[in-house]
Formats: C-alpha cells, sequence, structure tokens
C-alpha cells in the first residue's frame, strides 16, 4: 500500500512524520550525490529506502517525490543497473514496483568488484605496454597493486559482513 502519506501497510496510520520522512530522504539524497551519485537517483533511491516496505510503484514515487514518470523511469534504470533496486511487476498488473533490498549495499560492491577486475586486467596491459621500468609502467604498477590490494580486502570483507550480518540480523 502507499507508505509515502504515512499510511501502513494493511490501511492503518504508521507512527510516521511525513515531513521527516522527506526531510530525511533529501538529506540522504545530498550525501549519495555528494559521494557522486546523479541528484534524482539519489532522491528515488532513499525514498524506496525509507519506505518500510521497501518497494514504491512509479507513481508513489513521483508523488512522494514530485517528479515526472520519465524522471522516475531514468532514475530506477540507473538505480537498475548499480544493482541497487530491481523491478518486480504486481501480480495480475502490468505495473511495476520498485524494490531495494537489504543487501543492495553487499550487491553494488560485488558489482564493483567486476569492475576493479576490469581495471586490474587493462592496468596490467598497460604495465606491459609501457613497461615496469619506465616512470609511467612504475605508476600504473603502483595502481595496479593498490586495485589488487582493494579487490583482496573487500573479499575478505563481504566474508567478515555476512557473518556479522547474520549474528545481528538472522539470515537473509
Amino acid at each position: 500500500m502507499a507508505e509515502p502519506n504515512g499510511a501502513a501497510p494493511g490501511g492503518g496510520r504508521a507512527a510516521r512524520d511525513a515531513e521527516a520522512v522527506s526531510k530525511f530522504v533529501e538529506s540522504f539524497a545530498a550525501q549519495l550525490v555528494e559521494a557522486g551519485m546523479q541528484r534524482m537517483p539519489a532522491r528515488v533511491f532513499a525514498a524506496l529506502l525509507s519506505s518500510d516496505s521497501g518497494t514504491m510503484t512509479s507513481v508513489e514515487l513521483g508523488e512522494q517525490l514530485r517528479i515526472s514518470p520519465a524522471a522516475v523511469s531514468g532514475a530506477v534504470r540507473y538505480l537498475a543497473q548499480q544493482h541497487l533496486v530491481s523491478r518486480e511487476r504486481e501480480p495480475g498488473s502490468r505495473r511495476e514496483r520498485y524494490r531495494v533490498h537489504s543487501d543492495q549495499w553487499y550487491e553494488a560492491l560485488t558489482n564493483r568488484e567486476a569492475v576493479i577486475k576490469h581495471w586490474q586486467y587493462a592496468l596490467r596491459e598497460g604495465v606491459d605496454s609501457l613497461g615496469e621500468g619506465t616512470p609511467a609502467g612504475r605508476r600504473l604498477a603502483e595502481t595496479l597493486a593498490f586495485f589488487e590490494f582493494v579487490d583482496g580486502e573487500v573479499a575478505l570483507m563481504m566474508d567478515r559482513w555476512r557473518v556479522h550480518r547474520e549474528r545481528h540480523f538472522g539470515a537473509g
């Protein structure tokens, strides 16, 4: 059910202040923008993250954020590519719901690991092409070493996160 106006699933009123939710959405979105995310996807993501069900339709997002269906569509497309949200069809309807999952950060970071692997491959080629003894080759070799280090640390960190998450939040 629609939550932007404070209605709880099942029709009851939630103990939520719509203005406080809106302030959180805009504040968190601003933090995401500062970190490099585009403004509209940041707002849509923050709205989904702050909804009790973790799902909203395009209409609900548009009403809450006061944005057009096209803006919602573009934002969701970007967020889906980043593995931060997924699209779901409502049973018996052509309408889509957009969902943020509790493991969205894990998925997004895992997706980044693939990008880092591609960078490592390209940097390795660069070191081979430029020669490790040249200043540029050394710089690329150091950059490659950094990404190899980060890749290994992220893998270890993700293992620790799975244990921590299960201990504190149960099996996902």
